[in-house]
């Protein structure tokens, strides 16, 4: 009987420990570049890997943009744009990216996913603007313009800090959520005007889709504020 009774409590922990695997989030990041790669990429992957382990979801990393096909990204609640540039995807890999967004999937964006794919309108919408240009690296001021926002709940409302700041072009502001803007009288070289959005979130073709401009130095990925800002947009790309 003791055996047997051993048998069944091993099987029903098996069963437990798979269900709860299933359960699990899953994210994939995704960091493939043809023009400028950006060397934060390595600390930006190893950050995602850590808040995964603290925030109970898994984090793939990748270069390799074949495994963006449908049969692949099912298992992901999200794929992370970290820094990518210029063309990644081929017509296929676009197309099934699409058809995974449409089907429920999520989208975050970090930095240089603005600079990626100037050719495909769809991506455009998906991501929310395109990089125009930056002035050197500097310090300036964010205002939090939601404060219940998940990604933007707990920072301050003026955010003052370093990072390389980008100005947009083809901005799809409508149905946008904005987050974060920047303040232009604050730091040189702003191009945007007054309202100069540098974070964003919306509902997009059956998914979802987080952007932060912010990012582009290794000290923003252990930068407290930032991982919560960037916790919180990886959160609502998964559906949480």
């Amino acid at each position: 009987m003791k055996k047997i009774s051993l048998a069944l409590l091993f099987v029903f922990i098996i069963v437990i420990f798979n269900s709860f695997i299933k359960k699990q989030e899953r994210v994939l990041v995704f960091s493939k570049t043809m023009g400028y790669h950006h060397n934060s990429i390595a600390a930006g992957n190893i950050a995602i890997q850590k808040l995964g382990k603290e925030n109970g979801f898994i984090v793939d990393t990748t270069t390799d943009a074949s495994l963006l096909n449908s049969k692949n990204l099912k298992q992901y609640n999200a794929v992370i744009f970290l820094s990518t540039t210029g063309d990644v995807l081929n017509d296929e890999q676009q197309k099934a990216f699409e058809n995974y967004i449409e089907q429920g999937g999520g989208f975050a964006g970090i930095h240089a996913a603005t600079d990626t794919e100037y050719d495909w309108p769809w991506y455009n919408k998906l991501v929310g603007g395109y990089f125009k240009s930056h002035p050197k690296q500097q310090n300036a001021v964010l205002h939090v313009t939601d404060t219940a926002f998940i990604a933007t709940k707990n920072l301050p409302v003026e955010w003052k800090r370093w990072d390389e700041w980008y100005n947009f072009k083809s901005l799809q502001l409508d149905g946008l959520h904005i987050l974060l803007t920047i303040d232009e009288k604050s730091y040189t070289g702003g191009e945007n005007g007054d309202f100069h959005p540098m974070s964003w979130y919306h509902d997009f073709g059956g998914g979802r889709a987080f952007y932060t401009a912010l990012g582009h130095t290794d000290e923003s990925f252990s930068e407290p504020f930032f991982l919560q800002h960037l916790l919180g947009g990886i959160k609502y790309a998964i559906g949480k």
